[in-house]
């Protein structure tokens, strides 16, 4: 049981990391990504084909035959076809959805797993999964921040510049384009980061005997504060919006993150 905790653990990871990938290639194209994306993906397929394998071999018939195992064959078989499409389509919108889809199936394959064996590592591996939930989100928490103090910066120095004042401190603040370019960056890494946070999450919470509510305040902060970062993404990547515009909504995008982890998390049931 050991080695197939070790194993599960492997594939969350790495799968994690490949979904994150394949989002930053999917926001804004980079061959280099997608190619780090595809190689940790095809990581993910050998392991998942290896613990198949060892699964058919010690049993008399293919592992299909139950709802843990169906979502098992389910996630392999989505990460196989997403392996082919990246290789020999390049359909980049297709992709990303299958992974996500995918790494939410392997999620829900560990929870079903952990309902239906009573194991102290399958016990572990949740408590784990909880673990990586606060850790990402507080990382993505970290990397939001980053990006406010960029936009407050491209902000203060919009306002310098505009006043032809403080020049003194213009250097010390960096140009506007570097800013700009800095706050969307942390946001790039941050909002991915708190999806996968939310996925692990909602899988912890089912599995776990925790009592979750849809209708959590926490739990509605978090799905709108990944919801207003979205908005932000799409009104950088599609609609173009740079400098001051998108450092304004930047900042209150900020102070609404402050809101739900404040106020939010002391009216939730079961968040701390």
């Amino acid at each position: 049981m050991l080695t197939v905790k070790w194993l599960y653990e492997l594939i969350v990871v790495i799968y994690g990391l490949s979904v994150i990938g394949y989002f930053m290639d999917f926001v804004q194209p980079n061959q280099k990504v997608n190619r780090v994306a595809f190689w940790l993906l095809s990581m993910v397929w050998i392991s998942q084909t290896i613990f198949l394998l060892l699964q058919i071999l010690n049993r008399d018939h293919f592992p299909v035959l139950n709802v843990y195992d169906g979502l098992y064959f389910y996630a392999w078989v989505l990460v196989t076809f997403s392996l082919l499409l990246n290789k020999f389509f390049k359909v980049d919108f297709i992709v990303f959805f299958t992974n996500l889809i995918g790494f939410f199936v392997m999620m829900l394959h560990i929870s079903a797993t952990a309902q239906n064996h009573e194991s102290d590592k399958i016990t572990e591996l949740v408590g784990e999964i909880l673990i990586a939930h606060i850790s990402l989100a507080i990382l993505s928490y970290g990397f939001f921040t980053l990006s406010f103090i960029f936009s407050a910066m491209y902000l203060t120095q919009y306002r310098l510049l505009k006043e032809k004042r403080g020049y003194k401190w213009l250097m010390r603040l960096s140009n506007l384009e570097t800013l700009d370019s800095l706050s969307f960056r942390a946001i790039f890494i941050g909002v991915p980061s708190l999806l996968i946070s939310i996925i692990l999450g909602l899988v912890w919470a089912y599995t776990s005997n925790s009592e979750f509510y849809w209708y959590d305040t926490k739990t509605i902060g978090s799905l709108l504060v990944l919801l207003v970062y979205m908005v932000y993404l799409f009104l950088r990547v599609v609609k173009n919006y740079q400098g001051r515009t998108i450092a304004l909504f930047n900042v209150a995008a900020f102070l609404f993150l402050l809101v739900n982890f404040l106020l939010f998390s002391s009216l939730s049931s079961f968040h701390f």
